[in-house]
Formats: C-alpha cells, structure tokens, sequence
C-alpha cells in the first residue's frame, strides 16, 4: 500500500466528498426509504421517513466511502451502488440517535437540521418508537445490500457485529447515559473524553472500521483506521462543542446554547474556546498521522473539514 505523510487538507478530495459522494449518499438513502418505508405501519412510515429525509452533514457514511476506496482502490465511479446504500446503515442508526437526544427525556429539544424535531411534529411516544423503528432497519440495510456490494455472510456478519457494538451499552448507548449523569456532577477531562470516545467517536470510527472491512482490509490498515477515527471523534465533537458556544441556530440548523442551558460539562467550558480549538486542531492532526500508512487525500480532508466546518 502506498505511503502517504500526513498532510494539509486537499480541497479538490474535500469537494469531490461534499459535491459528488453526498449527493449521491442522499439518492442512497432515497432508494433505502423506497425499499424499506412501505413495510412499515402508516403511523410510522410518516416519523421514520420524516427523520431520514431531512438533510444532515452525511459525515458518518462519508469516512465509510473514504475509508471503503482506500484499502479497495475504487475510484468513486467505480463504487457499487450497493457500497452506497451499505454506507447508509451507520447514518439510519444516527438519525435515530439524534430522535432520542432530541426528546423531553434526554435534551427536550425543538429543532434538529433546519426543521422541528420528530417529537415536536409527531408526539414524544411515536418518535420514541419511531426512533427504535430505525436500528433494525440499520441492520436490515445491512444484510439486504451486502451481497450487491460483493460481501459474504461471514463478512456480512461482522459488519452488523460491529455496528450493534459501536451502536450499543458499550458504545453510543452507553456514551449518552454517562452524558446525561454528567449532568448531575461535575466532570473532569478524563470523565468528559471518555463520554464522547463513547457518544460520539464509537460510530464515527465505526464507520471507518464497516468501509475498510467492506473494502477488504488487512489488519495494518484497519487498526490504522481505527486510530484514525479514535482521533476524529474527539476532533468532531470538540468542534461541535465550540460551535454551540459561537453559533446560531440558522447556521447549526439546530438550538444553540444548550449545553450551557443543561449544564452539561463542555470542551469550552473546561478549556476555554482558544484552549478547545488547539485541542481540536491537535486531535485532528493526530487523527491525521495514524494514516502514515494509507494513502487517502479524502481522508486527511475529513480531518480538516470535521475542525474548520461551521455547522
């Protein structure tokens, strides 16, 4: 595999990310909604098609793609679109966790990418359901695309394996509760890394992990990608973090100030914003140098996007 230093953030590998793989990541999950909404219950298909339909940044199954080329060598023309529509399986199992943050019982709040939340618009019980509604139809993605994307069943099963366990008690599940008892203590810096390694950074690395798997990774690059993703998650929600304090909900698409408002513990509020951006810049270069072995512009690019993005 070719060698690649890190590097500053490539801007044409940043566009061809957010200009041609996003759109066609949201064709993928239009096909997803397509095939799978029709079997549900009407009373659900309207929250859970709801949730999915609305626009959002697509980082998680754009470091999938990424993450799938390098190990595959598969330029983005070349990619089935069955690896499109796998992609979309870690995304479905974030709508969902972004439905239950949302609701009266963790974050009670109103808006969420730019529209009024599942709750606001259906009720709190349905969007509890419909929110649950979206997990087995993540692992139903799963298992219906991975032969069109050349995947067997062992390899098949490792994927759905990974997911439940970056989705669940050991991952974001448990990440969300030790989020909320932050709420009723203070929280160090040891005590907030490890809530959002868990919250944020076990599906975003599990992304990486689901493409490089799919793509046929030998172990080298997958523990590199893995570091990789380790790194990010922290890059990521440092960054979310200091948006909240400095952004408004027109550009976040979603309430700002919360964090301050629920008393939750906070980059910024440890470090100060000047502190939480070197943080950031420093947990994005890390993310960055674990990639020494993998040639990846778009990675790298991700890197520097997921820091300097405004929303």
């Amino acid at each position: 595999m070719t060698r690649s230093a890190p590097g500053s953030q490539d801007g044409s590998a940043l566009h061809a990310l957010l200009e041609g793989d996003r759109p066609r990541v949201e064709r993928a999950l239009d096909e997803i909604r397509a095939r799978f909404l029709p079997e549900l219950p009407t009373s659900l298909r309207d929250p859970v098609d709801y949730s999915l339909s609305t626009s959002g940044k697509r980082v998680r199954p754009l470091l999938f793609l990424a993450a799938y080329r390098a190990v595959a060598g598969h330029p983005a023309d070349e990619v089935a679109p069955a690896v499109y529509r796998l992609a979309c399986a870690i995304e479905i199992v974030h709508t969902y966790s972004l439905v239950h943050d949302d609701l009266p019982c963790m974050d009670d709040d109103d808006l969420r990418r730019g529209r009024p939340t599942v709750h606001r618009v259906y009720g709190e019980s349905v969007a509890m359901i419909a929110g649950a509604a979206l997990l087995p139809i993540a692992v139903q993605v799963m298992v219906h695309e991975a032969p069109g994307a050349g995947l067997g069943g062992q390899r098949m099963a490792l994927l759905v394996r990974e997911l439940c366990r970056a989705a669940g008690p050991v991952g974001m599940v448990g990440g969300q509760l030790l989020d909320l008892e932050g709420e009723a203590s203070p929280v160090g810096p040891e005590a907030l890394e490890a809530i959002h390694r868990a919250k944020t950074g076990a599906l975003l690395t599990a992304a990486l992990r689901l493409g490089a798997i799919s793509g046929g990774a030998d172990a080298d690059s997958l523990d590199a990608l893995s570091r990789y993703g380790d790194a990010l998650g922290l890059a990521f929600q440092i960054a979310d973090d200091i948006l909240d304090v400095v952004g408004s909900a027109e550009s976040l698409g979603k309430t700002a100030g919360r964090d301050e408002e629920l008393s939750k513990a906070s980059y910024p509020s440890l470090y100060g914003l000047d502190g939480a951006r070197s943080l950031a810049r420093a947990r994005a270069d890390e993310a960055k140098a674990a990639l020494a072995g993998i040639s990846s512009p778009e990675l790298l690019a991700l890197a520097d996007y997921v820091v300097n993005r405004e929303r």
